[in-house]
C-alpha cells in the first residue's frame, strides 16, 4: 500500500449527511481517504436515519450524528462535532447545510467541489480548495475529490453491513422492488409492477416483493407482495434477492453496491451520472427521456413508456433465463 508521502495520524473529516444513495455513493471516496493516509482517524458526519449504513465499516473510526431537529440537538450535535481537531474535512455533498458542517468543525482545511458543480454554489464559500471534477459518475467524482484531499490509492469498492431480517420473505427465489423514489418523477408506474408480477408467476414461477419504510401504503397490486422495513431489513431483503427492479432511489444503489442482478429504469435522470455503478444492473431509459432532474409531482412521462414486457425480457436477459 502506498501512503501518497501523506503523514500518519492525520484527523480526516468526511461530510455526507444522506441520503442513502448519496452516502453509498461516497463509501469508495472515503475508503480510499482512509488507505492512503496511514494510521488516520477518520470521522463521517452524517444523520442519524443513514448511520446504519455505516455500522461495522472498517474506513470509519468514529460518527457524529448530525441532528437538527431542535436547539438543544444542534448544540449537542456541534459539541460532538468538536470533540477532536480535524486536519482537513471533505464535504462530499456540496449543500450549505454540509458545508457550514464543514466549517464549523473547525479543520484545517476544507475540500470541496468547483462552485460549478454545487447544487448551492454558496457551499463554496466554505471551502479553502476546491476541486472541479472530471469524471462523470458521482461514484467517480467523489474519487475526484478524495484525490484532491491527499487520496493516492483509489478503492473501488462498496463495504455494506449485512442487516438483518424484518418481516417476512419468500425462502425461495424472488424479485425485490422498491417502487418509491425522492422525486415521484423518477418513479415508475404502480400499475405496471402487478403486469410485472404476473408475468414473473406466469413464465419463471417466481413472486415479486415491493419492499418500503415502515408505514409506505402501496395500492393493492395482484401477484406481488409487500414487505416493510427499515434500513436494515431492506440490506437484508436485498442481499437474499435472485434480482432487483429498480428506480434511481437509494434501493438500487444499495443494490448495485452489492453486485445484484437485475434492471434499473431509468427516466429524467441521467444514467452515466446517477446510473447504478455495477455491470450486473442493466440500464432501461426510453428514447424519450430528457435528462431534465426536474424534481416533480407526476410521473415522467418517459417512465411511463417503459412497459412492463421490456423490464421483464430485460430481467430475464439478465439472470440468463434461469434462477436457482
Amino acid at each position: 500500500m502506498s501512503n501518497g508521502g501523506n503523514p500518519v495520524n492525520t484527523r480526516i473529516l468526511a461530510v455526507r449527511l444522506g441520503a442513502m444513495g448519496d452516502v453509498i455513493h461516497a463509501l469508495p471516496a472515503v475508503a480510499s481517504l482512509k488507505q492512503s493516509y496511514p494510521k488516520s482517524r477518520l470521522t463521517w458526519a452524517i444523520e442519524p436515519r443513514w448511520a446504519p449504513l455505516l455500522e461495522g465499516n472498517p474506513s470509519v473510526d468514529r460518527t457524529v450524528l448530525v441532528r437538527r431537529d431542535s436547539a438543544r440537538q444542534i448544540l449537542a450535535s456541534l459539541a460532538e462535532l468538536r470533540a477532536e481537531p480535524y486536519d482537513f474535512a471533505v464535504d462530499f455533498q456540496g449543500l450549505i447545510k454540509s458545508a457550514l458542517t464543514a466549517s464549523l468543525a473547525r479543520p484545517g482545511r476544507i475540500f470541496g467541489f468547483d462552485n460549478s458543480q454545487l447544487r448551492e454554489r454558496a457551499a463554496g464559500i466554505f471551502y479553502s480548495d476546491r476541486t472541479l471534477a472530471a469524471a462523470a459518475h458521482v461514484v467517480d467524482r467523489n474519487l475526484d475529490l478524495a484525490r484532491a484531499a491527499g487520496a493516492a490509492d483509489m478503492v473501488r469498492s462498496f463495504w455494506i453491513p449485512s442487516g438483518h431480517p424484518e418481516g417476512a420473505l419468500p425462502e425461495a427465489d424472488f424479485v425485490l422492488a422498491s417502487p418509491l423514489a425522492g422525486w415521484k418523477s423518477k418513479q415508475w408506474p404502480v400499475s405496471h409492477y402487478s403486469a410485472l408480477a404476473a408475468r414473473l408467476r406466469r413464465d419463471l414461477g417466481i413472486p415479486l416483493v415491493l419492499n418500503g419504510p415502515p408505514g409506505a401504503a402501496f395500492p393493492d397490486i395482484s401477484g406481488a407482495l409487500v414487505h416493510h422495513s427499515g434500513l436494515a431489513g431492506l440490506i437484508d431483503a436485498t442481499r437474499r434477492a435472485t434480482a432487483v427492479i429498480g428506480v434511481d432511489s437509494g434501493p438500487l444503489h444499495l443494490a448495485a453496491a452489492l453486485g445484484k442482478p437485475g434492471v434499473a429504469i431509468f427516466g429524467p435522470t441521467d444514467p452515466a451520472r446517477n446510473g447504478p455503478y455495477a455491470p450486473s444492473l442493466r440500464v432501461l431509459r426510453n428514447v424519450s427521456a430528457v435528462t431534465s432532474y426536474k424534481r416533480g409531482d407526476a410521473i415522467d412521462e418517459s417512465m411511463n413508456r417503459i412497459t412492463p414486457d421490456e423490464v421483464f425480457e430485460a430481467l430475464r436477459t439478465v439472470l440468463g433465463c434461469c434462477v436457482r
